[in-house]
């Protein structure tokens, strides 16, 4: 397939740039899959679309504070990083896009607020920097980073957000993404226990979401595209509730597209999720059989991006950029800040 087959026309006006003051006002779209129908909702309402016995299935990865604004050591030049993922290479060594990297050298060592410093120890072989981190005495890497870092909005957010909570789940719990698992910013503690009682059940996994998911797709023909790894964690009680729910006919409801990517690259063969960690590279698009969710919770995504390829390949592409069309038209909001769709 060509990348020219996941464009779509959106005004500028309709990229969200903050998001709602109530999570669970944003608008629902539901796709019905089978039929084709779409209809239009609010976010609160979704309990109107979930039956006893639904298991949703949430990533409660929590995005960290990783862009870095400091000084470099002797000749005060300023230094910018982004922290992408850990290094391999010793505790506290971390990935990093770096500016200005022409004037980063290995060696360079750059001081940070809180006391955080680094020393840049290598180049990476795509132009970054591996930065190795120290910290003062009886502080987590977590906790400096708090203090020191600010939270990267994706690119296309132009407006500073006034609270760095609203770009996080409220059950976001292991700290490691550089971004937010953003269908699930729309539920709230008091929804998510209404949905509880009605006997929607939930398990929880972890996808630690790197900024390669901004990445554009460079290759027109998308299947040269390689997607760069993220680490996962399946626990075992999350393991048994999914493979529960398949032998006894429930519905697997992923809520975004880092947790169907997480559950579909553990699946085995015979469609069981095994509990453990490892690494993601799946690459999801048309033609893709899903072996696990049965419906997905999302946003509205970029075009030609690998997310709108996801979730082309769950609902077919002519029926999703359809509903896209259908969105632009009732000015739903787009991205990360941006409304929901509920494919069933």
């Amino acid at each position: 397939m060509h990348l020219s087959d996941f464009d779509y026309e959106l005004p500028p006006e309709l990229i969200a740039q903050e998001p709602p003051a109530d999570r669970t006002a944003s608008r629902l779209m539901v796709v019905h899959r089978a039929t084709g129908c779409i209809e239009h909702h609010v976010f609160r309402n979704i309990g109107d679309y979930l039956q006893s016995g639904d298991l949703l299935v949430l990533n409660e990865t929590k995005v960290l504070p990783v862009r870095l604004y400091g000084r470099k050591a002797g000749s005060g030049g300023r230094v910018e990083l982004l922290l992408l993922r850990p290094g391999g290479e010793g505790e506290n060594t971390w990935e990093c896009l770096a500016r200005p990297g022409r004037r980063l050298p290995p060696g360079t060592v750059a001081e940070f607020a809180a006391g955080l410093r680094g020393e840049v120890v290598a180049r990476t072989a795509a132009g970054g920097r591996l930065v190795r981190f120290s910290l003062p005495a009886g502080k987590t890497f977590e906790a400096v980073l708090e203090e020191a870092g600010e939270v990267p909005l994706p690119p296309y957010i132009k407006k500073p957000l006034a609270d760095p909570g609203r770009y996080q789940t409220v059950y976001a719990r292991e700290p490691g993404s550089a971004a937010a698992p953003t269908a699930g910013m729309h539920f709230t503690p008091e929804l998510l226990r209404s949905l509880r009682a009605a006997g929607v059940r939930t398990a929880t996994l972890v996808l630690h979401i790197g900024l390669d998911t901004f990445r554009p797709v460079q290759t027109e023909d998308i299947t040269a595209h390689r997607m760069h790894r993220e680490h996962y964690g399946i626990p075992e009680g999350t393991s048994q509730a999914v493979n529960a729910a398949k032998r006894e006919g429930r519905r697997v409801i992923a809520v975004g597209t880092t947790s169907t990517r997480c559950l579909e690259t553990a699946a085995l063969p015979d469609g069981t999720v095994p509990p453990g960690a490892g690494w993601s590279e799946l690459f999801i698009y048309p033609g893709f059989r899903f072996k696990v969710i049965d419906a997905l919770l999302t946003n509205f995504h970029l075009p030609r991006s690998t997310l709108l390829m996801l979730v082309s390949a769950f609902a077919g592409r002519e029926l999703i950029l359809a509903a896209y069309r259908e969105a632009v038209e009732r000015r739903y909001r787009f991205f990360s800040f941006g409304d929901a769709m509920l494919i069933l």
